[in-house]
Formats: C-alpha cells, sequence, structure tokens
C-alpha cells in the first residue's frame, strides 16, 4: 500500500476514530492532488482529498470552500482537516460529472444552471486576497505551449519568423485579457469539475487556484471545454445568453456585446495555449498520457477563432500546419 494511503488511513481511524475504513479511488487530478472514497462502519461515504504538503497547499481551498458555501453555491461540506499532513475529509457529491451526461438534449440546462452559478462567483465572489492574474501569470501560461508542446513534446525547431509570430500573439492575447472587467475566477470551470447532485446544482470543485482575473475566463472553459466541444452557433448563442445575464447582475454594463465576444474568443485562444501546454506536460513529467488525446481538440478551438481575427491568422496557420499535423 502507498505511503501516503497508510497515512491516510491512520489519520482517518486514529484522529477521526473512523472503524473498518475502506478507501478506493475516486479520482485523479491534473496536479499531485488525488481523491479518495472513504467508507466506514455506519456511516456514509465521504471523500478524502491526498495533497502532499511538499506539493500542495490546502488553505486556498479551504478558505475559498467557507467562502464559495456562505453565498449558496454548492460546494462540499468540510468534515475535519489535517493541513499539516495534506489531508481533507468532505462530503461526497457523488461521481457524475456534467461530462458523463452532456449531450444535445440536456446541454442548455446543465449549462443554464452552470451559468447562473458563475453570475453568483462573478457578482458577490471573493475578490480580496485573491492572487492577480497578471500579464506575468497569462505569459508564464502561453509558455507552457511554446516550451511542453512545440519544444519538448514535438521537438519542432522555429525560425525567427515563428518565434516573432508567438511573441506578438501572447501580447496581443495579454493585452486583451488585461483590458477585461476582473473578477472571481474560479480558472477551472468545466465538465470535469462540475458535477450534477442534489439542489443547488451544479455541485462544484476543484476552486483552489482561483485568482482575480478576466470576466470571459470562466465562461471559455465552461462552453469551450476541452473535454467536449458543441457547434460554433450554440456556443455564440450561450455566449450572448451570459452576457445579457452578467448585464442584469451588475458584472458587465450593457455595450457592445460584439467586444464582449471578441474577449471571449481570444481569453479562449489564451486558455487552449495554456491548456494544450499542460496536457503534454503532464504526459512528459507526470507520467498521465491521457490528456494526450484532448489536445487536437483543443487546438482545433485556436484555429477555428483564427479566421475571425487577423491579428491570431498566423498563430492558426502554425498550429494548423506545423503543430496538428506533428501530433
Amino acid at each position: 500500500m502507498p505511503k501516503r494511503v497508510e497515512l491516510l488511513r491512520e489519520w482517518l481511524t486514529n484522529a477521526l476514530g473512523m472503524e473498518a475504513v475502506k478507501i478506493e479511488k475516486a479520482s485523479d487530478d491534473a496536479s499531485f492532488r488525488r481523491y479518495f472514497r472513504v467508507t466506514a462502519a455506519g456511516e456514509s461515504a465521504r471523500i478524502a482529498m491526498d495533497a502532499p504538503p511538499d506539493k500542495e497547499d490546502c488553505r486556498p481551498f479551504v478558505a475559498l470552500l467557507e467562502q464559495f458555501g456562505a453565498l449558496g453555491l454548492h460546494v462540499p461540506a468540510l468534515f475535519a482537516q489535517d493541513l499539516d499532513q495534506g489531508f481533507l475529509l468532505l462530503e461526497d457529491l457523488g461521481s457524475t460529472h456534467y461530462l458523463d451526461v452532456l449531450a444535445g438534449d440536456t446541454a442548455d440546462r446543465l449549462y443554464g444552471d452552470a451559468l447562473a452559478a458563475l453570475a453568483v462567483i462573478q457578482s458577490i465572489g471573493p475578490r480580496q486576497g485573491l492572487p492577480e492574474y497578471d500579464a506575468e501569470m497569462l505569459h508564464r501560461e502561453m509558455m507552457l505551449f511554446s516550451d511542453w508542446l512545440v519544444n519538448h513534446h514535438l521537438g519542432l525547431d522555429l525560425d525567427e519568423a515563428e518565434q516573432a509570430m508567438l511573441k506578438a500573439s501572447f501580447e496581443s492575447l495579454s493585452a486583451s485579457a488585461l483590458e477585461q472587467p476582473q473578477v472571481c475566477v474560479h480558472r477551472d470551470f468545466h465538465s470535469r469539475n462540475l458535477l450534477v447532485c442534489s439542489s443547488p446544482t451544479p455541485g462544484i470543485i476543484d476552486f483552489q487556484d482561483a485568482v482575480l482575473g478576466p470576466v470571459t475566463y470562466d465562461l471559455v472553459s465552461l462552453l469551450k471545454d476541452c473535454y467536449i466541444d458543441w457547434p460554433e452557433a450554440r456556443v455564440k448563442d450561450w455566449v450572448m445568453g451570459y452576457f445579457q445575464l452578467a448585464v442584469q447582475s451588475g458584472i458587465l454594463k450593457s455595450g457592445d456585446e460584439g467586444l464582449f465576444l471578441r474577449w471571449f474568443d481570444l481569453m479562449g485562444v489564451q486558455r487552449h495555449l495554456k491548456a494544450s501546454g499542460i496536457f503534454a506536460r503532464l504526459n512528459h513529467r507526470d507520467g498521465k498520457p491521457g490528456y494526450l488525446g484532448d489536445i487536437p481538440r483543443t487546438l482545433n478551438y485556436i484555429v477555428e477563432v483564427a479566421r475571425h481575427y487577423p491579428e491570431m491568422a498566423g498563430l492558426g496557420a502554425f498550429i494548423k500546419q506545423r503543430v496538428l499535423p506533428a501530433l
């Protein structure tokens, strides 16, 4: 039995007094965190988060759990914690993720619930104390595409023109993100982190990396999901519907819907550059190859957006002609 699981069992048994504990893997995370479904004699199932303290810090998760819960959002209840060991015992919100049930006839209802929750996060969610999603962070994330996907995974050598194109594209994307209204950003608001559960739905998890950042970031995470895609026209309808909701909620001022759509599209390019690099890094650094199959979908979003924005044409052509064929 791995050492961390042994330590978890000792904590559950000795510190919390749980008897005849059964520990089963619930899910992995795209980080060093792991989740286990634990059951004990006479008790309902709960979720144990294992976050090795030398790799992860549980404190942001605990703080945001309390703040989001106070807003009426459906986050898991916290039953016990040991921050020194990196263990949390949480409510089990079930195992039905949005990704499991999203389909043509369910998407409007599911996304409607998720967008209502997002409006709460953006209108009255915490802002004080959150890290800023600044130019340095935005650029560092986009460099994951260059460093891990283009260079490490594919081994592509870029000429000076290609390097200059990437630099200009990154600067343009960063400028677009920074000119947007800044709100509380969940940062991983997508179909694998939203659960179908008892009201209010959705159940929301994996929010420990929240930042103060661009208003369209979570929206693009949800509607241009790296794990499932939808026709462009349908996505645009959802985006414009959220624009109206955001205006009604005081998040945005009524005005140029076209500018909001531009923010959304370019924010998607930034996020998809980052995500494709992370997927490559997960394979090479962390031994998790399961995300490699999501890279083509993720990059095709960029190719699609680039058709509509001349300043992204070079990036779109580079991905279409050099990156996608090499995958």
